[in-house]
């Protein structure tokens, strides 16, 4: 596939912006970022009015246009997962599976190996959220089939699953060490969530190789004062990351500054999207922007530019750094960041075209 160069207005390369410079691609690829003077006469250019900014990336989203995962594990049901969040300017992402049967779960890791074999594109993997999670911080998960793991469920899961599961939400205090290292070791990424560890356990598993907290604040042990809860410690051990979900329904905007200005470069965005269906365990039903399961919250309706939007404008968040929350910072928690949340040679073409006012005109996937 030959050369190509787009001319933006600017760039955002996931440090800096850049102005007069255009970007050279080939298969698939950015291969140089240069001056526009510079471009060699022969090769073929494409002119844009709008800003490129490294494409999004979301590490928990359910369904689209009211097809669930759970409820349709099969290739359609991913490509419109696919469709939906490229139309909110995220190219890589996550479909989620909350608490399921065994049944459920296996089916939807089919559904993603067939789409991989079909060379269905941005699936990046398989995140798995339950079913071993505390009852107590269930949320709008089935109570029934949450269940501490036992080694043989876990091991048979991870052989079923291999190298498809890429992220498990888990609650770290009713699983055993030995559970959390088997899963360690197969290169899946733990994320502490559902859960009512205290602070101590929580420090504790961090300090033992759980790097990521799930959707901060929701379903946890809240930070208190004489109980800092898994909150407390997602703020003060300084390499563990967390997701938050930008609507103001999950989180109040203001709780979404305060574990900002603590966390920093911790802190990602997701969705959490989910969809209305009327089958399944999760019946979800849009009230207003948001879904619920039962009358309890259990999803929302954001994509991953109406995210970035309510960092800047709701939260305060600047621009540059909002972007890095919805691309380089979850391409860092599923260690992709060598290929994905930033303009640069060697990163994958895949650009979101914004103007002024940081609206989505474009999307450039290569």
């Amino acid at each position: 596939m030959p050369s190509t160069a787009y001319l933006p207005q600017q760039i955002f390369t996931g440090t800096e912006w850049l102005t007069g410079y255009a970007i050279i691609t080939e298969n698939g690829k950015v291969t140089e970022i240069m001056p526009t003077s510079q471009l060699p006469e022969n090769i073929a250019a494409k002119k844009y009015e709008g800003f490129f900014v490294p494409a999004f990336i979301d590490l928990q989203i359910y369904g689209a246009q009211k097809k669930l995962l759970a409820v349709y594990p099969d290739i359609e049901t991913l490509s419109l997962m696919r469709a939906y969040c490229e139309k909110g300017g995220a190219t890589q992402f996550l479909p989620t599976v909350a608490t399921n049967t065994k049944e459920v779960i296996y089916k939807c890791i089919d559904a993603v190996k067939q789409y991989w074999q079909q060379k269905g594109k941005g699936v990046y993997g398989l995140h798995l959220e339950g079913p071993w999670l505390n009852a107590e911080k269930r949320g709008a998960h089935i109570k029934e089939l949450i269940h501490p793991p036992v080694k043989e469920e876990v091991a048979e899961l991870l052989e079923y699953g291999k190298g498809i599961i890429k992220m498990i939400t888990l609650a770290p205090e009713v699983c055993s060490e030995e559970i959390i290292q088997l899963i360690l070791a197969n290169d899946i990424i733990i994320s502490a969530g559902h859960s009512n560890a205290s602070y101590e356990e929580a420090m504790l598993n961090f300090d033992n190789g759980i790097n990521t907290v799930t959707h901060l604040y929701n379903a946890m042990s809240p930070l208190q004062h004489r109980s800092p809860g898994l909150v407390g410690a997602a703020f003060m051990h300084n390499k563990v990351m967390s997701s938050i979900i930008a609507d103001g329904y999950h989180v109040d905007y203001a709780a979404i500054k305060i574990a900002k200005n603590i966390m920093n470069e911790r802190l990602f965005v997701i969705t959490d999207a989910v969809t209305e269906t009327n089958e399944g365990y999760y019946r979800h039903q849009l009230n207003l922007d948001k879904y619920e399961c039962n009358g309890v919250l259990s999803g929302s309706a954001l994509t991953m530019h109406s995210s970035f939007l309510n960092l800047v404008k709701k939260v305060g968040i600047g621009v540059d750094e909002a972007l890095r929350m919805c691309s380089l910072y979850p391409a860092e928690v599923i260690k992709a960041d060598h290929l994905y949340g930033k303009i640069a040679p060697g990163y994958a073409a895949q650009f979101v075209v914004i103007n002024k006012q940081s609206e989505l005109v474009d999307m450039v996937i290569l």
